[in-house]
């Protein structure tokens, strides 16, 4: 699996001139391969990882996810692509309150119907993985603000995606749980060998991951991989 980015560029039309976002965003990425996208408020750091989950559509360049270009793709099928190759997580957890932590976690399933067994299975096992195997039945309103996290964190991997998104998802916890869940997430995607990008403003979050870029005015540029996963 890949995901190459090409020459990206967003703008946004003001009543002056075109609001620059994005400049000539160039990375690539393979499997197994996880980064840290740092950068100060503003500096387009959520808009381009919501061009890489195809929410938004570039105004240059191309994105290709498996070498299928999604932007390329009707609703529907960009819709199914979406669901089926691309996890979200974002720095609130976005549960639905009404849902147990096993319903909340099958959620992304019911785009095709029932969820089937091995999909019950995959949820049961990523919530045993999250350290969360005895609040199965509970609701959102009766966990912490860390175990809400690590239920997005599961409900984000259960289709599998080639492709995982955080945004911020340590931003409303404090150091030490933070840090846990920065951990957790490194420890899934090493097993799922997936490939994830991670928005963060933390340093110390940043460092858990194998490559790091900055994103300053629009413009990326890759900092000296750490790799330290200290």
């Amino acid at each position: 699996m890949q995901l190459s980015v090409n020459h990206l560029g967003k703008q946004y039309a003001t009543r002056a001139e075109p609001l620059t976002v994005l400049r000539d965003v160039t990375l690539a990425m393979q499997s197994g391969e996880n980064a840290a996208i740092l950068g100060p408020s503003g500096s387009g750091k959520s808009t381009l990882l919501q061009i890489l989950g195809t929410l938004e559509r570039p105004t240059t360049g191309s994105v290709h996810l498996d070498g299928v270009d999604p932007f390329g793709l009707g609703p529907d099928a960009l819709a199914r692509f979406r669901n089926q190759r691309i996890g979200f997580i974002f720095q609130e957890h976005h549960l639905l309150p009404q849902l147990s932590v096993l319903e909340n976690i099958l959620v992304p399933t019911l785009a095709d119907g029932r969820p089937s067994s091995e999909q019950l299975q995959r949820a049961h096992w990523l919530i045993e993985r999250v350290g969360l195997g005895d609040r199965v039945d509970h609701r959102p309103a009766e966990l912490s603000g860390g175990e809400r996290q690590r239920v997005a964190v599961a409900r984000a991997l259960i289709q599998r995606p080639a492709l995982l998104l955080a945004d911020e998802p340590t931003g409303s916890l404090d150091r030490t749980t933070a840090r846990s869940i920065g951990c957790l997430l490194r420890e899934l995607h090493e097993a799922e060998s997936t490939m994830m990008v991670v928005v963060t403003h933390s340093l110390e979050i940043a460092d858990l991951f194998q490559r790091r870029w900055e994103l300053n005015e629009g413009n990326l540029c890759e900092l000296s991989a750490t790799g330290s996963g200290s």
